[in-house]
Protein backbone atom coordinates (compact mmCIF):
# COMPACT_ATOMS: atom_id res chain seq x y z
CA UNK A 1 0.00 0.00 0.00
CA UNK A 2 1.43 3.44 -0.27
CA UNK A 3 1.03 5.81 2.34
CA UNK A 4 -2.57 6.90 2.00
CA UNK A 5 -3.19 3.24 1.87
CA UNK A 6 -5.36 3.24 -1.03
CA UNK A 7 -3.08 1.81 -3.94
CA UNK A 8 -1.67 -1.37 -3.31
CA UNK A 9 2.00 -1.65 -4.51
CA UNK A 10 3.69 -4.55 -6.32
CA UNK A 11 6.34 -5.95 -4.15
CA UNK A 12 9.25 -8.59 -5.18
CA UNK A 13 8.72 -12.20 -4.99
CA UNK A 14 12.23 -12.60 -3.41
CA UNK A 15 13.90 -10.01 -0.78
CA UNK A 16 16.69 -8.09 -2.77
CA UNK A 17 20.40 -9.50 -2.08
CA UNK A 18 21.89 -6.92 0.26
CA UNK A 19 25.09 -5.96 -0.86
CA UNK A 20 27.67 -6.71 2.22
CA UNK A 21 29.01 -3.01 2.73
CA UNK A 22 25.62 -2.73 3.75
CA UNK A 23 24.77 -5.76 5.59
CA UNK A 24 24.86 -5.17 9.69
CA UNK A 25 25.40 -8.37 10.03
CA UNK A 26 28.66 -9.21 7.79
CA UNK A 27 31.29 -8.25 10.81
CA UNK A 28 30.35 -11.42 12.63
CA UNK A 29 31.28 -13.74 9.03
CA UNK A 30 34.95 -14.87 10.56
CA UNK A 31 32.90 -15.51 14.42
CA UNK A 32 30.24 -17.54 12.61
CA UNK A 33 32.94 -19.13 10.27
CA UNK A 34 35.31 -20.09 13.72
CA UNK A 35 32.17 -21.92 15.48
CA UNK A 36 31.42 -23.75 12.42
CA UNK A 37 34.86 -24.75 12.06
CA UNK A 38 34.87 -25.95 16.08
CA UNK A 39 31.12 -27.89 15.23
CA UNK A 40 32.27 -29.45 12.75
CA UNK A 41 35.29 -31.52 14.20
CA UNK A 42 32.78 -33.26 15.76
CA UNK A 43 32.49 -32.02 19.45
CA UNK A 44 29.29 -30.72 21.45
CA UNK A 45 29.38 -26.83 21.35
CA UNK A 46 30.71 -25.78 24.69
CA UNK A 47 28.64 -22.58 25.19
CA UNK A 48 25.12 -24.07 24.08
CA UNK A 49 25.01 -26.84 26.71
CA UNK A 50 21.60 -27.75 28.37
CA UNK A 51 20.75 -28.75 31.68
CA UNK A 52 17.93 -30.97 31.17
CA UNK A 53 17.34 -31.81 35.00
CA UNK A 54 19.16 -30.28 38.23
CA UNK A 55 19.15 -32.84 41.23
CA UNK A 56 20.97 -30.87 43.21
CA UNK A 57 23.93 -27.60 43.53
CA UNK A 58 26.51 -30.21 42.66
CA UNK A 59 24.74 -32.57 40.19
CA UNK A 60 23.14 -32.41 36.82
CA UNK A 61 21.29 -33.88 33.90
CA UNK A 62 23.35 -33.33 30.61
CA UNK A 63 22.48 -35.31 27.25
CA UNK A 64 21.34 -37.87 29.39
CA UNK A 65 23.57 -38.65 31.46
CA UNK A 66 24.69 -38.09 34.94
CA UNK A 67 26.88 -35.33 35.45
CA UNK A 68 28.87 -33.21 38.46
CA UNK A 69 28.62 -29.95 38.25
CA UNK A 70 31.54 -27.81 38.56
CA UNK A 71 31.03 -24.57 36.43
CA UNK A 72 28.23 -23.04 38.41
CA UNK A 73 29.32 -20.73 40.77
CA UNK A 74 26.62 -22.37 42.89
CA UNK A 75 29.52 -21.21 45.38
CA UNK A 76 27.59 -21.72 48.82
CA UNK A 77 25.03 -24.31 47.32
CA UNK A 78 21.68 -21.73 48.19
CA UNK A 79 19.65 -23.06 45.10
CA UNK A 80 18.13 -26.31 46.44
CA UNK A 81 17.88 -24.70 50.62
CA UNK A 82 14.71 -25.52 51.52
CA UNK A 83 14.34 -21.94 53.69
CA UNK A 84 14.90 -20.26 50.36
CA UNK A 85 13.01 -21.94 48.15
CA UNK A 86 10.09 -21.89 50.07
CA UNK A 87 10.60 -18.07 50.50
CA UNK A 88 10.08 -17.95 46.96
CA UNK A 89 7.48 -19.87 46.73
CA UNK A 90 5.20 -17.85 49.20
CA UNK A 91 6.14 -14.79 47.27
CA UNK A 92 5.29 -16.21 44.76
CA UNK A 93 1.75 -17.44 46.14
CA UNK A 94 1.29 -13.62 47.29
CA UNK A 95 2.37 -11.21 44.84
CA UNK A 96 2.32 -12.87 41.49
CA UNK A 97 4.82 -13.72 38.78
CA UNK A 98 6.04 -10.35 38.32
CA UNK A 99 6.16 -6.24 38.72
CA UNK A 100 5.52 -4.95 35.56
CA UNK A 101 7.38 -1.97 36.38
CA UNK A 102 10.45 -0.12 37.51
CA UNK A 103 11.65 0.28 41.07
CA UNK A 104 10.83 4.21 40.66
CA UNK A 105 6.98 3.62 39.69
CA UNK A 106 5.31 0.17 40.37
CA UNK A 107 7.92 -2.26 40.95
CA UNK A 108 8.98 -1.57 44.64
CA UNK A 109 7.32 -4.90 46.50
CA UNK A 110 7.67 -5.61 49.93
CA UNK A 111 10.18 -7.88 49.62
CA UNK A 112 12.38 -5.42 47.47
CA UNK A 113 12.67 -3.69 50.52
CA UNK A 114 13.57 -7.02 52.52
CA UNK A 115 16.50 -7.71 50.27
CA UNK A 116 17.77 -4.63 50.80
CA UNK A 117 17.46 -4.80 54.52
CA UNK A 118 19.27 -7.71 54.60
CA UNK A 119 22.35 -6.87 52.39
CA UNK A 120 22.58 -3.47 54.80
CA UNK A 121 22.52 -5.97 57.66
CA UNK A 122 25.23 -8.47 55.83
CA UNK A 123 27.21 -5.52 55.36
CA UNK A 124 27.40 -3.73 58.01
CA UNK A 125 26.33 -0.57 55.61
CA UNK A 126 24.06 2.80 55.61
CA UNK A 127 22.73 1.76 51.75
CA UNK A 128 21.80 -0.72 49.19
CA UNK A 129 20.37 -0.29 45.68
CA UNK A 130 19.64 -3.26 43.80
CA UNK A 131 19.48 -3.55 40.26
CA UNK A 132 18.34 -7.03 37.99
CA UNK A 133 21.95 -8.44 37.44
CA UNK A 134 25.42 -8.04 38.36
CA UNK A 135 26.03 -6.42 34.71
CA UNK A 136 23.74 -3.67 35.48
CA UNK A 137 24.84 -2.95 38.83
CA UNK A 138 28.64 -2.58 37.18
CA UNK A 139 26.74 -1.04 34.05
CA UNK A 140 24.46 1.79 36.37
CA UNK A 141 26.86 2.56 38.93
CA UNK A 142 29.80 3.31 36.56
CA UNK A 143 28.19 5.58 34.07
CA UNK A 144 26.39 7.30 36.96
CA UNK A 145 29.07 7.88 38.99
CA UNK A 146 31.66 9.22 36.75
CA UNK A 147 31.11 12.01 34.22
CA UNK A 148 32.54 14.29 31.83
CA UNK A 149 36.14 15.55 33.05
CA UNK A 150 36.49 12.71 35.90
CA UNK A 151 38.43 9.15 35.57
CA UNK A 152 37.83 5.93 36.05
CA UNK A 153 41.08 3.84 36.54
CA UNK A 154 40.61 0.42 35.91
CA UNK A 155 42.41 -2.70 35.93
CA UNK A 156 43.17 -3.93 32.61
CA UNK A 157 41.64 -7.66 33.22
CA UNK A 158 38.80 -6.00 34.68
CA UNK A 159 35.31 -8.06 33.70
CA UNK A 160 33.21 -7.09 30.77
CA UNK A 161 30.31 -5.52 32.73
CA UNK A 162 32.95 -2.68 34.26
CA UNK A 163 33.94 -1.75 30.76
CA UNK A 164 31.02 -1.37 29.83
CA UNK A 165 29.69 0.62 32.79
CA UNK A 166 32.73 2.65 31.53
CA UNK A 167 31.94 3.07 28.09
CA UNK A 168 28.35 3.92 28.79
CA UNK A 169 29.22 6.85 30.63
CA UNK A 170 31.26 10.00 29.70
CA UNK A 171 34.51 9.63 32.01
CA UNK A 172 38.07 9.34 30.62
CA UNK A 173 39.54 5.59 30.92
CA UNK A 174 42.62 4.82 32.15
CA UNK A 175 43.44 1.43 32.68
CA UNK A 176 46.58 -0.13 34.69
CA UNK A 177 48.63 -3.60 34.77
CA UNK A 178 47.12 -6.37 36.26
CA UNK A 179 47.21 -6.57 39.70
CA UNK A 180 50.38 -4.37 39.47
CA UNK A 181 50.12 -1.73 42.61
CA UNK A 182 53.24 0.46 41.11
CA UNK A 183 51.44 0.80 37.78
CA UNK A 184 48.34 2.15 39.74
CA UNK A 185 50.41 4.14 41.54
CA UNK A 186 52.14 5.65 38.21
CA UNK A 187 48.69 5.90 36.38
CA UNK A 188 47.12 8.27 38.65
CA UNK A 189 49.97 10.39 40.02
CA UNK A 190 49.30 11.61 36.09
CA UNK A 191 46.10 12.64 36.35
CA UNK A 192 44.85 16.31 37.42
CA UNK A 193 45.03 16.68 41.23
CA UNK A 194 41.24 18.10 41.36
CA UNK A 195 39.74 15.54 39.15
CA UNK A 196 37.61 13.46 40.25
CA UNK A 197 38.40 9.90 40.01
CA UNK A 198 36.85 6.39 40.53
CA UNK A 199 39.70 3.70 40.94
CA UNK A 200 37.61 -0.11 40.49
CA UNK A 201 38.78 -3.66 41.58
CA UNK A 202 37.48 -6.95 41.74
CA UNK A 203 38.26 -9.24 44.79
CA UNK A 204 38.69 -11.87 43.09
CA UNK A 205 39.15 -11.95 39.19
CA UNK A 206 36.69 -14.73 37.36
CA UNK A 207 39.11 -16.23 34.36
CA UNK A 208 41.94 -17.66 36.68
CA UNK A 209 40.26 -16.96 40.16
CA UNK A 210 43.20 -14.22 41.89
CA UNK A 211 42.86 -11.81 44.07
CA UNK A 212 43.60 -8.51 43.99
CA UNK A 213 46.45 -7.22 46.21
CA UNK A 214 43.44 -4.51 47.72
CA UNK A 215 45.36 -3.26 50.75
CA UNK A 216 48.37 -2.15 48.53
CA UNK A 217 45.89 -0.48 45.81
CA UNK A 218 43.00 0.90 48.19
CA UNK A 219 46.66 2.83 49.86
CA UNK A 220 47.48 4.09 46.90
CA UNK A 221 44.55 4.77 45.74
CA UNK A 222 43.26 7.50 48.70
CA UNK A 223 46.94 8.98 48.41
CA UNK A 224 45.54 10.43 45.34
CA UNK A 225 41.85 11.15 46.53
CA UNK A 226 40.37 8.49 44.54
CA UNK A 227 37.31 7.14 45.93
CA UNK A 228 37.28 3.02 45.09
CA UNK A 229 34.57 0.49 43.75
CA UNK A 230 35.54 -3.16 44.39
CA UNK A 231 33.39 -6.40 42.47
CA UNK A 232 33.03 -8.42 45.25
CA UNK A 233 30.87 -10.88 42.61
CA UNK A 234 33.42 -13.95 43.31
CA UNK A 235 34.02 -13.66 46.79
CA UNK A 236 31.00 -13.11 48.55
CA UNK A 237 29.45 -15.18 51.13
CA UNK A 238 32.70 -17.20 52.18
CA UNK A 239 35.54 -14.77 52.15
CA UNK A 240 36.13 -12.31 55.15
CA UNK A 241 34.75 -13.71 58.78
CA UNK A 242 31.35 -12.88 57.41
CA UNK A 243 31.76 -13.78 54.66
CA UNK A 244 31.67 -9.76 52.70
CA UNK A 245 34.85 -10.48 50.54
CA UNK A 246 38.09 -10.14 49.86
CA UNK A 247 38.03 -6.31 50.48
CA UNK A 248 36.73 -7.41 54.54
CA UNK A 249 39.64 -10.32 54.56
CA UNK A 250 42.59 -7.45 53.70
CA UNK A 251 40.54 -4.92 56.10
CA UNK A 252 39.48 -2.68 53.85
CA UNK A 253 36.49 -2.07 54.88
CA UNK A 254 36.96 1.44 56.04
CA UNK A 255 38.26 2.89 52.82
CA UNK A 256 36.32 0.78 50.16
CA UNK A 257 33.30 3.73 48.89
CA UNK A 258 31.07 0.82 46.73
CA UNK A 259 30.95 -2.96 47.02
CA UNK A 260 29.08 -3.99 43.69
CA UNK A 261 28.09 -8.08 44.26
CA UNK A 262 25.58 -10.36 42.33
CA UNK A 263 22.53 -12.55 43.37
CA UNK A 264 23.61 -14.80 40.98
CA UNK A 265 26.62 -16.62 42.25
CA UNK A 266 26.51 -17.51 46.32
CA UNK A 267 23.44 -16.00 46.89
CA UNK A 268 22.04 -18.44 44.21
CA UNK A 269 19.47 -16.49 42.53
CA UNK A 270 19.75 -14.00 40.18
CA UNK A 271 19.96 -9.61 40.14
CA UNK A 272 23.07 -7.59 41.79
CA UNK A 273 23.20 -4.86 43.72
CA UNK A 274 25.62 -2.11 44.84
CA UNK A 275 26.09 -1.15 49.16
CA UNK A 276 27.78 1.89 50.59
CA UNK A 277 28.12 4.11 53.34
CA UNK A 278 28.26 7.47 51.59
CA UNK A 279 25.85 9.52 53.27
CA UNK A 280 24.39 10.54 49.49
CA UNK A 281 24.21 7.52 48.42
CA UNK A 282 20.25 7.06 48.03
CA UNK A 283 20.84 9.90 45.02
CA UNK A 284 21.99 6.52 42.70
CA UNK A 285 17.88 5.99 42.32
CA UNK A 286 17.00 9.82 40.61
CA UNK A 287 20.02 9.66 38.60
CA UNK A 288 20.99 5.75 37.71
CA UNK A 289 19.33 5.12 34.20
CA UNK A 290 19.86 1.12 34.66
CA UNK A 291 18.19 1.58 37.38
CA UNK A 292 15.45 4.07 36.74
CA UNK A 293 14.34 2.47 33.38
CA UNK A 294 14.79 -1.35 33.81
CA UNK A 295 12.04 -3.16 35.33
CA UNK A 296 12.26 -4.66 38.61
CA UNK A 297 13.34 -8.15 39.77
CA UNK A 298 9.96 -10.41 40.30
CA UNK A 299 9.25 -10.59 44.23
CA UNK A 300 9.63 -14.11 44.08
CA UNK A 301 13.38 -13.94 43.17
CA UNK A 302 14.49 -11.60 45.91
CA UNK A 303 12.63 -13.13 48.56
CA UNK A 304 14.65 -15.72 47.57
CA UNK A 305 17.83 -13.36 47.96
CA UNK A 306 17.19 -12.25 50.89
CA UNK A 307 16.40 -15.74 52.75
CA UNK A 308 19.87 -16.72 51.14
CA UNK A 309 21.35 -13.74 51.99
CA UNK A 310 20.55 -14.10 56.13
CA UNK A 311 21.64 -17.49 56.05
CA UNK A 312 24.69 -16.73 54.38
CA UNK A 313 25.46 -14.33 57.21
CA UNK A 314 25.93 -17.14 59.72
CA UNK A 315 27.26 -19.96 57.21
CA UNK A 316 30.64 -20.39 58.68
CA UNK A 317 30.88 -24.36 58.25
CA UNK A 318 29.73 -23.79 54.57
CA UNK A 319 32.66 -21.39 54.18
CA UNK A 320 34.82 -23.99 55.76
CA UNK A 321 33.80 -26.72 53.70
CA UNK A 322 34.01 -24.20 50.70
CA UNK A 323 37.56 -23.87 51.60
CA UNK A 324 38.76 -27.23 52.31
CA UNK A 325 37.10 -27.97 48.50
CA UNK A 326 38.89 -25.86 46.94
CA UNK A 327 42.55 -26.41 48.45
CA UNK A 328 41.96 -30.04 47.67
CA UNK A 329 40.99 -29.94 44.27
CA UNK A 330 43.98 -27.29 43.68
CA UNK A 331 46.19 -29.71 45.12
CA UNK A 332 45.56 -32.44 43.57
CA UNK A 333 45.40 -30.82 40.01
CA UNK A 334 48.65 -29.64 41.29
CA UNK A 335 50.16 -32.67 41.55
CA UNK A 336 48.44 -34.42 38.65
CA UNK A 337 50.85 -31.95 36.72
CA UNK A 338 48.64 -29.76 35.24
CA UNK A 339 49.22 -26.25 34.98
CA UNK A 340 46.96 -23.57 36.87
CA UNK A 341 46.11 -20.18 37.15
CA UNK A 342 47.56 -19.55 40.12
CA UNK A 343 50.06 -21.40 42.61
CA UNK A 344 47.89 -21.41 45.43
CA UNK A 345 44.33 -22.26 46.10
CA UNK A 346 43.51 -18.10 46.62
CA UNK A 347 39.41 -18.80 45.71
CA UNK A 348 36.98 -21.12 44.47
CA UNK A 349 38.11 -20.43 41.22
CA UNK A 350 40.90 -22.73 39.91
CA UNK A 351 42.01 -22.46 36.12
CA UNK A 352 43.70 -24.99 34.08
CA UNK A 353 45.41 -23.44 31.70
CA UNK A 354 45.84 -25.50 28.12
CA UNK A 355 48.12 -24.74 24.98
CA UNK A 356 45.58 -24.00 22.67
CA UNK A 357 41.92 -24.19 21.82
CA UNK A 358 42.14 -27.40 20.05
CA UNK A 359 43.67 -29.21 23.07
CA UNK A 360 41.30 -27.59 25.50
CA UNK A 361 38.20 -28.24 23.49
CA UNK A 362 39.80 -31.84 23.60
CA UNK A 363 39.84 -31.75 26.93
CA UNK A 364 36.77 -30.41 28.02
CA UNK A 365 34.70 -32.88 25.73
CA UNK A 366 36.56 -35.45 27.75
CA UNK A 367 35.75 -34.45 30.71
CA UNK A 368 31.89 -34.15 29.64
CA UNK A 369 31.87 -37.65 27.96
CA UNK A 370 33.35 -38.68 31.29
CA UNK A 371 30.42 -36.88 33.44
CA UNK A 372 32.14 -33.45 34.35
CA UNK A 373 30.74 -30.03 33.40
CA UNK A 374 33.33 -27.66 33.50
CA UNK A 375 33.57 -24.29 31.35
CA UNK A 376 35.81 -23.68 28.64
CA UNK A 377 37.01 -20.38 28.24
CA UNK A 378 38.88 -18.04 25.36
CA UNK A 379 40.04 -15.14 24.49
CA UNK A 380 38.16 -12.54 24.49
CA UNK A 381 36.88 -13.34 27.68
CA UNK A 382 40.52 -14.41 28.90
CA UNK A 383 43.86 -12.59 28.27
CA UNK A 384 44.83 -12.50 25.06
CA UNK A 385 46.10 -16.09 23.84
CA UNK A 386 44.90 -18.08 26.84
CA UNK A 387 42.96 -21.11 26.75
CA UNK A 388 41.47 -22.82 29.85
CA UNK A 389 38.98 -25.10 31.44
CA UNK A 390 37.59 -23.53 34.48
CA UNK A 391 36.36 -25.01 37.42
CA UNK A 392 33.90 -23.51 40.31
CA UNK A 393 33.93 -25.28 43.56
CA UNK A 394 31.10 -25.33 46.01
CA UNK A 395 30.45 -26.08 49.21
CA UNK A 396 28.37 -28.99 48.77
CA UNK A 397 30.73 -31.07 46.95
CA UNK A 398 31.62 -34.37 48.45
CA UNK A 399 35.17 -35.25 49.07
CA UNK A 400 34.14 -38.85 47.28
CA UNK A 401 33.15 -36.44 44.30
CA UNK A 402 36.75 -34.27 44.55
CA UNK A 403 38.26 -37.77 44.36
CA UNK A 404 36.02 -38.44 41.23
CA UNK A 405 36.94 -35.02 39.71
CA UNK A 406 40.54 -35.48 40.37
CA UNK A 407 40.46 -39.34 38.81
CA UNK A 408 38.32 -37.64 35.82
CA UNK A 409 40.60 -35.11 35.27
CA UNK A 410 43.59 -37.60 35.31
CA UNK A 411 42.45 -40.15 32.78
CA UNK A 412 41.23 -37.20 29.95
CA UNK A 413 44.70 -35.38 30.73
CA UNK A 414 46.78 -38.50 30.17
CA UNK A 415 44.87 -39.85 27.25
CA UNK A 416 45.53 -36.34 25.39
CA UNK A 417 48.96 -35.83 26.52
CA UNK A 418 48.35 -32.83 28.66
CA UNK A 419 50.03 -34.14 31.30
CA UNK A 420 52.61 -37.15 31.30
Amino acid sequence: MTDAGLVAEKLPVDPVEVAPERDLMSKFDALIAERQALIDTGVTDPFAIVMEQVKSPTEAVIAGRDTILLGTYNYMGMTFDADVIQAGKDALDQYGSGTNGSRMLNGTFRDHIEVEDALRDFYDVSGAIVFSTGYMANLGMISTLVGKGEYVILDADSHASIYDGCKQGNAEIVRFRHNDVNDLDKRLGRLPKDAGKLVILEGVYSMLGDIAPLKEMVAVAKKHNAMVLSDEAHSMGFYGPNGRGVYEELGCEGDVDFIIGTFSKSVGTVGGFCVSNHPKFEAIRLACRPYIFTASLPPSVVATAATSIRKLKHAHKKRAQLWENARSLHAGLKALGFKLGTETSDSAIIAIILDDQERAVAMWQALLDGGLYVNMARPPATPAGTFLLRCSLCAEHTPAQIATVLKMFETAGRSLGVIG
